[in-house]
């Protein structure tokens, strides 16, 4: 054992968690891209094979009312890392830095006041990496993940940068490391996905004598549409193909097949990872949770969202509050601890993961969040804190705010357009799909909803655009 391990462990001691053998668990935080609520095998796919994601359902729990931060990436991670709702977070939307002379900039970064779930995870003791994409500083902001509390960061800093597969460098910490072969094209020598689960695995091999914190964002299936030639090869000539020639990001000729086989490749690292936990004797020692940030693209050139039924029929897609923008998969494996092949119909969301790992790991939040540990669900215990209402605040695509309370769901949309825009009201219980609206019928519930908000919707500071009300 290193010094850095030793001291480790003599923290959990003095904190009461008694010898390495009682350690805490080890927490792997799998994030994809992009990925829609029926994706997934477990979730109903039926083109696209996904058997590790599968074995983790099959051997953990499956929640079927989870949501995302945000319709998008840059906010849904940071109500992810800083477990505020939309109408507290930062970041809100997803906000280019004003970086001229960079070519990619990163997005705007979180201040160096936030509280991030590796900052709590590494207070306690644990080792901190992040692996895949970050989207919330470039290095050397206030929003670097080094400055956020991760030992260790690979991947792309920069949302735009993460829209190629084939960079010509990756970001290892605070250095650009050149990948010989790559020219950002179509395809190169070195698929970044690879690249950053090889890196992924090598921390959770570096530090399997020591509690560690494993955040995997992989850029998996976010555009474009990248994949290794044997890797599509699987899928290719299965169904019939409409080329796509290539306008916001690079053609591909099977699209299909392509979409597919980056989701299957996603699935093989994650079987890299439990094969590890396994080879390492790890396996009850660590929780895994596996989710997405956002559904799927809603560009249907590149991915065919019908089909492959990538939402389960729910409306919406990638960039709308509406149920298939923000309801994603959410899968956990915790041996001993959750019971295998269940599934729960809690209602939680990404800002609830942070008070959740908190509870997990016995760590204590010295700032006020929004989140309520959902560990009560996983332990399959009825008593426990549940939330009054969900909340997300998106000024993209238009302007749009949601506020889920119970069996209700209230949404607008096209606030840059009319500020004042009236709720719609949707009865989920009844109207999975949001198909009938009872805003009419239902006003003293939008008036609920509209007070839940004028209570919990701060100015967003990153914001240009600012519509309805907003708490002082």
């Amino acid at each position: 054992m290193d010094r850095r391990a030793f001291l480790r462990c003599a923290c959990f001691a003095s904190l009461g968690w008694g010898a390495l053998s009682d350690r805490p668990p080890n927490i792997i935080f799998i994030m994809a891209d992009d990925l829609g609520y029926g994706e997934l095998g477990c979730y109903g796919q039926t083109k696209i094979e996904t058997p590790h994601v599968d074995r983790l359902a099959k051997e953990g729990m499956r929640f079927t009312q989870y949501y995302a931060g945000s319709a998008v990436c840059a906010p849904s991670r940071c109500v992810l890392m800083t477990g505020q709702h939309g109408g507290h977070a930062f970041v809100r939307n997803n906000l280019r830095a004003n970086v001229e002379e960079m070519e990619f900039p990163g997005q705007h970064p979180i201040p160096s006041e936030s509280l991030t779930v590796a900052e709590i995870l590494k207070e306690r003791g644990y080792a901190t990496g992040c692996f895949g994409k970050w989207g919330l500083g470039r290095v050397g902001s206030s929003g670097d993940p080094l400055k956020q509390g991760f030992d260790r960061f690979f991947g792309y800093n920069c949302q735009g940068h993460a829209h190629n597969l084939y960079p010509k460098y990756l970001v290892s910490d605070t250095k650009n490391v050149s990948l010989e072969g790559n020219t950002r094209g179509v395809t190169g020598k070195k698929y970044a996905p690879a690249l950053i689960a090889d890196q992924a695995l090598s921390f959770l091999r570096q530090h399997k004598d020591e509690p560690f914190f494993l955040y995997y964002a992989t850029v998996l299936p976010h555009l474009a549409l990248q994949a290794p030639d044997e890797e599509i090869a699987y899928y290719k000539g299965r169904w019939e193909e409409t080329p796509y020639h290539g306008k916001s990001y690079q053609p591909h000729p099977t699209p299909k097949a392509c979409y597919a086989a980056m989701i299957t490749f996603l699935d093989k690292q994650v079987g890299r990872i439990l094969a590890a936990l396994e080879e390492l004797g790890l396996e009850r020692d660590t929780v895994v949770l596996f989710t997405s940030d956002n559904g799927t693209t809603h560009l249907k050139e590149q991915v065919d969202y019908d089909f492959f039924d990538s939402v389960k029929g729910l409306r919406g897609l990638k960039g709308s509050l509406y149920e298939g923008g923000i309801r994603v998969p959410m899968v956990v494996r915790w041996p001993g601890r959750v019971s295998p092949d269940s599934v729960t119909d809690h209602l939680s969301s990404h800002y609830d993961v942070l008070a959740t790992l908190s509870e997990i790991t016995g760590s204590k939040v010295s700032k006020k969040t929004d989140g309520i540990s959902f560990l009560s669900a996983l332990e399959g215990r009825k008593r426990g804190k549940r939330h009054e209402f969900l909340l997300w605040d998106f000024p993209g695509y238009g302007g749009q705010i949601a506020v889920r309370m119970g069996r209700w769901k209230g949404i607008k949309t096209g606030l840059h357009k009319e500020p004042d825009a009236s709720f719609q009201l949707y009865d989920l219980k009844k109207d999975p799909f949001e198909e009938r609206d009872l805003a009419s019928e239902k006003p003293k519930i939008c008036e609920q909803i509209e007070e839940i908000l004028a209570r919990e919707r701060t100015v967003p500071v990153t914001e240009k655009f600012r519509f309805g009300r907003y708490a002082e």
